[in-house]
């Protein structure tokens, strides 16, 4: 896929249904029943594409010792602050905030459908490309260690695979949950990142 097509192709305006409460986490999940009566909580998190030798999705996996989803995979991201004039503007400044990823490295490539999770979030997802040609390591990012333990790519021959993807269940307070799981020889990526990947990769593939 050459940039040319993926900045067509995420320019496209997302086929999302409506966000939906989905209940991403499995273990401390909110009760589902609670959630109707909760405002949701504005966050937003950007969804950024390596253009490297070794194209991407960046990814981090969050600080084992954190309150709130420690050791998961997730997007930089996080609250939408007052002082944020937009998702857009929150995103990045997560993302500087977490990685040390330069704003100025980051062009946004459009949005994707918002995603509600079982905590009471609702997640918008930005698009961002980062540099052509710069890996990783090009660009010197530098996690914070009370956030971040790693960052790390999905490859995007594995995002672009619609079979790479699989649906698994767990039982929470004698309910049965499912929800997608992406392969990675180091990590495991689930719940709400996992799916925000799946709708990227339709994206992707123009479905």
């Amino acid at each position: 896929m050459t940039l040319s097509e993926l900045r067509r192709r995420l320019a496209e305006p997302a086929r999302l249904a409506p966000p939906t409460r989905t209940t991403t986490a499995i273990f401390g999940a909110d009760d589902p029943a609670s959630l109707a009566a909760r405002p949701l909580i504005p966050a937003a998190v950007l969804v950024p594409l390596v253009l490297g030798p070794e194209p991407g999705v960046l990814l981090t996996r969050r600080n084992e010792k954190l309150r709130h989803h420690a050791g998961q995979v997730s997007f930089p991201g996080g609250r939408i602050d007052p002082t944020d004039a937009s998702p857009e503007a929150a995103a990045l400044r997560e993302a500087q905030e977490e990685i040390a990823l330069d704003p100025n490295d980051v062009e946004i490539a459009g949005r994707l459908g918002d995603y509600v999770t079982g905590s009471a979030y609702r997640i918008t997802a930005i698009l961002g490309l980062l540099p052509e040609g710069r890996d990783l390591t090009a660009l010197r990012l530098a996690p914070s260690p009370d956030e971040v333990s790693a960052v790390f790519a999905l490859p995007l021959r594995v995002l672009l695979d619609p079979a790479a993807p699989r649906r698994e269940r767990a039982k929470l307070r004698d309910e049965w949950r499912e929800f997608w799981v992406w392969p990675h020889d180091d990590h495991h990526i689930w719940g709400a990142t996992a799916a925000i990947l799946v709708h990227l990769a339709a994206r992707l593939r123009g479905e």
